[in-house]
């Protein structure tokens, strides 16, 4: 039970999860999806008006599953579960970013440079599978995938495209290039290159930088090529002269993925 307490507390849930090598998964659909991608279950806690819909995948489990009342489970978790089931998973070794990079039909790839929120990652990781975007590269400090918070934005979709993990941030597009990746910075500045119209090779790799302030400036410098999504020019000149990272990524992956 101890894999599911004080679900709010997110520098107890970092650590804890880092040290047992788990993550969560909340709701049937989600967990569903976790069970599908091979994630091995440590336990579930659910309640009895849910179990019935989880029967299917949990009856040939060999984990614990914990049935119990709404208000147990909010005094557990220290919030109301609405979707009134958690499973408790196994994480697995990631592979290099070069092993990811290498795998046959990895021509398009995403890379995350310090996105630190939970709920940004999911959403993006959600547009870059439902736009076929084949692969995810995270920098070091970025946030967890895995995370909660992460996983439920998602809808399960953290599951559905490999990513990786860079170890050194420095020459971080060191291994990109070295793998045949052309890598495309995406910016506000409206001098850079549309997007939409720019000559794709055939491999490309679009960076996105943090939530306030991008790309830094070592990544912007080294990459191939900075793009930009077109902006309104009467926004512009009301001051609205950029997207959120999630609606950026929306648009830019759809841009990457155009035939």
């Amino acid at each position: 039970m101890s894999d599911y307490t004080r679900l709010r507390d997110v520098e107890l849930r970092k650590s804890l999860e880092a040290e047992r090598g788990l993550f969560l998964a909340e709701g049937e659909k989600v967990i569903r999806r976790a069970i599908a991608a091979g994630y091995p279950v440590r336990s579930v806690l659910t309640t009895p008006r849910r179990l019935a819909g989880l029967a299917d995948v949990l009856d040939p489990l060999e984990a614990p599953v914990y049935v119990v009342s709404d208000e147990i489970v909010e005094g557990i978790a220290g919030f109301p579960v609405h979707r009134g089931a958690l499973a408790s998973l196994a994480r697995v070794a990631l592979p290099t970013p070069l092993d990811l990079l290498a795998r046959p039909g990895v021509r398009r790839v995403l890379v995350l440079e310090d996105l630190v929120d939970h709920g940004n990652v999911g959403s993006i990781f959600r547009c870059a599978a439902a736009l076929g975007v084949d692969a995810v590269i995270l920098s070091p400090r970025c946030a967890d995938p895995l995370y909660r918070r992460a996983v439920k934005v998602s809808m399960g979709a953290v599951f559905a495209i490999p990513y990786a993990r860079m170890t050194e941030w420095y020459n971080g597009l060191a291994e990109l290039r070295s793998a045949g990746f052309q890598t495309l910075a995406l910016t506000p500045d409206q001098s850079a290159a549309p997007i939409g119209k720019l000559d794709l090779g055939p491999r490309a790799a679009l960076l996105l930088g943090s939530e306030g302030d991008g790309l830094s400036s070592r990544w912007l410098h080294e990459a191939d090529q900075n793009v930009c999504i077109p902006m309104s020019a009467t926004a512009m000149d009301l001051g609205v002269d950029s997207l959120n990272v999630v609606a950026a990524a929306a648009i830019a992956c759809h841009a990457l993925m155009r035939p």
